[in-house]
């Protein structure tokens, strides 16, 4: 029986373990240019001990943001402040990969420079409010894609992940995800395209194949992994077709090879289990908890084969060294959410390690 503290090979990788740290947005870019700063690499670094970081969404492009802070990775400078990060995760033998997450119509005008707008496949506004240092707004009706729009968005992507690379991480997880740009394009209730991007099953899973493909082509595809969330409702989504929608996309990703498939479970084990089925490479698993955050009772869908990894979000945020934490059974640190987004190192690099 496998356990999540024997290593795991990723795509040529050696994992000290089976335990993933979820991608998490924190909003505290505040270096030049929406970089990292010290204190990502020293929050980063602390939690080393994962088999695999995936870090906060980054985005690929300047129009890619949807929330104030966050981090890219489409400049010179921001390159140079994540290799900070990368170079600390090392140094404690961890191994790290980027998040890419393009927002799409999830954003606001005021949060972007230049007069630049919110895209997205249609011009479908999502219900709801955006964060904005203005306080929240209501999300805008999104500019629409043109074909030159998508070439050039994916074309970001593949951009973004050669600056990772360059940047220092172990590879890429592309967020086809929680309602973002890539979802979208997925989800028939956003996408009310009839040309080649929309429209039938095939129309909508183009995008998230071609920016696959694009970012595997730029980095390999032993560096490229994928998220997904098929029946996600966040950021006012609505699917009703996954299985046919979610088992054509696997299949066409299946076939360029890539490094794992991350999955965000909604309800339906039985979707996970024939995604699982399907997928050839590692399978790592988030699983539906809700309302509860993962727990340590995950770890047995690594002896079970329901997964190669699990991925913890708020529990990895208030116990650094959680793989220690699993191993012995706790104790673990309570979460503040009054600290998730923004703010200074409270609740950010503070949480105590257990000592000895």
């Amino acid at each position: 029986m496998k356990t999540a503290f024997e290593p795991f090979e990723l795509g040529g990788i050696r994992l000290a373990n089976r335990i993933a740290m979820a991608p998490m947005t924190r909003s505290r870019a505040y270096g030049e240019g929406a970089s990292p700063t010290t204190s990502t690499a020293a929050y980063y670094a602390q939690r080393a001990g994962a088999g695999l970081i995936i870090t906060e969404g980054t985005q690929p492009s300047v129009v890619g943001q949807g929330y104030p802070d966050t981090p890219g990775l489409h400049s010179a400078g921001q390159v140079a402040a994540w290799r900070e990060v990368t170079e600390a995760v090392h140094r404690e033998g961890g191994v790290i990969f980027a998040q890419l997450m393009h927002t799409g119509r999830v954003g606001h005008p005021s949060l972007l420079p230049d007069g630049l707008h919110p895209v997205a496949p249609s011009p479908v506004a999502a219900k709801g409010q955006v964060f904005t240092r203005q306080g929240p707004q209501d999300m805008v009706v999104p500019e629409e894609l043109t074909e030159s729009g998508i070439r050039r968005t994916i074309a970001d992507f593949a951009s973004a992940a050669r600056n990772a690379i360059a940047a220092g991480f172990d590879g890429v997880e592309i967020h086809g995800a929680n309602g973002y740009l890539v979802h979208q394009f997925l989800a028939p209730g956003t996408n009310r395209r009839t040309d080649a991007w929309g429209g039938d099953v095939e129309g909508r899973i183009r995008f998230a194949v071609e920016v696959a493909a694009a970012v595997a082509d730029a980095i390999g595809a032993h560096r490229t992994g994928i998220r997904l969330s098929p029946g996600n409702p966040y950021n006012d989504i609505a699917e009703d077709d996954l299985e046919e929608t979610y088992g054509a996309l696997t299949a066409r990703l299946a076939s360029l090879g890539l490094a794992y498939l991350h999955l965000m479970e909604g309800p339906d084990r039985e979707l996970t289990r024939r995604l699982r089925k399907a997928w050839p490479t590692a399978f790592i698993l988030n699983p539906f908890t809700h309302p509860d955050p993962t727990g340590p009772d995950a770890l047995t869908l690594i002896e079970d084969g329901t997964a190669d990894l699990v991925s913890f979000g708020a529990l990895f945020l208030a116990n650094p060294d959680l793989p220690r934490r699993l191993r012995q059974g706790g104790p673990y640190n309570a979460l503040d959410p009054a600290t998730l987004y923004g703010g200074d190192d409270h609740g950010y690099t503070d949480y105590p390690a257990l000592s000895g």
